[in-house]
């Protein structure tokens, strides 16, 4: 019985805040007639008020909602971009907040320049190693090759997923410094402000969603190794 509620939290407290950033997400996606605008006309708004030149702010695709540094890109899934939703203007708004972070050089927004494409190129390796195990399996026919291949490939993943917890300063930065205050400047009444952090909250969390799910897939190939 322990090992059931044991395997049943474990699992909750993997899959809880994806799915609580959906469900976040998805409750104050509802259209309000009184909003002054759609996030893509909060967003070009933003950009031109904290005068952050050459950023330009972009149609994307759904769910892939974000500030490119490199392009100098507010991406919006449509969604966000067409939306007069609360979540679409929070998440519009923290993606200006990181457009600011990078134009004003804040040491906050160079977390995602160090350990990002870190994160990211180490889980390419990682589960690279891990598909090739079956092979590595076949062709040696040592355990020992076999473990320590796969014990490479388990390390690689866990540091990846903690990169990505590296991240978080800045995205909380995003949400409650930069779009908190901007957004109580009246662009949103005060009642709807409590909605407002939620949408924040969920969309700071969004990259240690990203990390759990990595965990969920290694505790996958864990249980393969067993």
């Amino acid at each position: 019985m322990l090992v059931v509620l044991g395997t049943l939290l474990f699992v909750f407290l993997l899959y809880g805040p994806h799915l609580w950033i959906k469900y976040v997400m998805w409750k104050h996606s509802n259209e309000i007639s009184e909003m002054p605008g759609t996030g893509g006309e909060l967003a070009k708004h933003l950009v031109e008020k904290y005068e952050l030149s050459d950023v330009k702010v972009v149609l994307g695709e759904e769910g892939q909602d974000h500030y490119s540094p490199d392009k100098k890109q507010v991406s919006l899934s449509p969604s966000v971009y067409n939306g007069k939703t609360l979540a679409a203007i929070a998440v519009a708004a923290h993606e200006v907040g990181h457009a600011i972070q990078f134009s004003r050089n804040e040491p906050v927004s160079q977390l995602r320049e160090k350990y990002l494409g870190k994160a990211i190129r180490i889980k390419k390796i990682g589960a690279g190693i891990l598909f090739l195990l079956p092979i590595i399996t076949i062709v040696v026919k040592v355990p020992q090759v076999f473990l320590l291949a796969a014990g490479a490939g388990v390390i690689t993943m866990l540091a990846s997923a903690s990169m990505y917890v590296a991240i978080l300063p800045e995205e909380y930065d995003a949400s409650f410094k930069k779009a908190l205050p901007i957004l109580k400047e009246g662009y949103v009444p005060e009642k709807h402000m409590p909605a407002i952090k939620q949408v924040l909250r969920a969309a700071a969390f969004t990259y240690i969603a990203a990390a759990l799910a990595d965990v969920i897939r290694l505790w996958r190939w864990i249980r393969v190794f067993r």
